[in-house]
């Protein structure tokens, strides 16, 4: 099965979106989102539309895949769509907190202390090879994900709001890499693939030299004001009490499934009805059904789950999600 077929997570393929959307100014951001990173990323449709649900839900998104097919390409087309510039950290072993997060310096001048902030201070931030960085320069992420601030030297610094992080690992090359805990992946919204694009749109991607020019073609589909007040837009819509008891149901059959010797926690839960919310805007409407849960499920929970099985992938976890998302009875209309 490709991964576009199913948003890269679940059997039900997304609705289609129209071209004249209804709904309010989420949803036509959120479409807008949608449009600019399929006219960059080509091929990888569902993997797109993942990255607008995690932009709209104020969410982090985690891609492991190979090199070479557009992770740093899509986190740029994020950061054009909303008129900001694009942080980019580079994972490496010497990596230190500091050079995340910030340091503080004497002036000489004022004869006091200045704190000059890291990167990880934007609006979008790519942190490629994450798993290249050894663990203390990890968890120097784990409070600025959850709580969108920084602490050095006894002080805390708001980040930028909205703030997201696209993180980037490769499944395949496992050499001099540092693992995520379970605490750090579960700072992560969704995680996705993107996978190869079918023949004729690598052959046009070979032609042109990559992506490069139609990135310079994307306009901005909203300020950071502006997709602020759109996230939180999507926090605020109805979830009946039956979906969100379908979604914990799902994430509490993880925890006894065959195979998995850490399940979802409770904030698995959270995230997966902040990331329905999210697709039930792109779908134009004003409150979340079972199947906007079912479909964004194996991306909200897949990479949460710690699988007994020696060196298992992301993947490993969203197949699991597959099979539950089919066990668990969804609440009748």
């Amino acid at each position: 099965m490709s991964p576009d077929d199913t948003l890269t997570t679940g059997e039900e393929p997304a609705p289609a979106m129209t071209s004249a959307p209804a709904g309010g100014d989420a949803t036509r951001l959120g479409r807008a989102l949608v449009h600019n990173l399929q006219s960059v990323v080509r091929g990888t449709p569902g993997a797109c539309r993942l990255a607008a649900t995690a932009v709209l839900a104020g969410g982090h998104l985690l891609i492991e895949d190979v090199p070479g097919v557009g992770k740093t390409m899509l986190a740029k087309a994020v950061a054009a769509s909303i008129g900001t510039a694009l942080a980019r950290i580079q994972g490496h072993p010497d990596l230190l907190p500091s050079d995340i997060t910030g340091i503080s310096v004497y002036n000489e001048g004022t004869r006091d202390w200045e704190f000059r902030p890291g990167p990880v201070f934007s609006h979008v931030v790519l942190f490629d090879e994450l798993n290249r960085t050894p663990p203390r320069s990890q968890a120097a992420l784990l409070e600025s994900m959850e709580e969108r601030q920084v602490s050095v030297d006894g002080r805390s610094w708001p980040l930028p709001v909205p703030h997201l992080v696209l993180a980037t690992q490769n499944p395949v090359e496992q050499a001099g890499t540092y693992p995520l805990v379970e605490s750090q992946m579960d700072r992560f919204l969704l995680s996705t693939r993107l996978g190869y694009p079918d023949a004729a749109t690598e052959a046009a991607l070979a032609k042109e030299r990559g992506a490069q020019l139609a990135l310079t073609r994307v306009t901005a589909v909203a300020t950071p004001s502006e997709l602020a007040a759109a996230e939180e837009e999507v926090a605020e819509l109805h979830v009946h009490e039956a979906v969100a008891e379908y979604a914990v149901a799902i994430v509490r059959a993880s925890r006894s499934a065959p195979d998995v010797r850490l399940g979802a926690s409770p904030r698995a839960a959270i995230a997966l009805i902040a990331a329905a919310r999210a697709e039930a805007v792109l779908n134009g409407r004003a409150y979340v059904t079972p199947g906007d849960v079912k479909r964004v499920a194996p991306a909200a929970l897949g990479h949460r789950l710690g699988i007994d099985s020696a060196g298992a992938s992301i993947e490993a976890g969203i197949g699991v999600v597959r099979r539950l998302v089919e066990q668990v009875p969804a609440p009748r209309p």
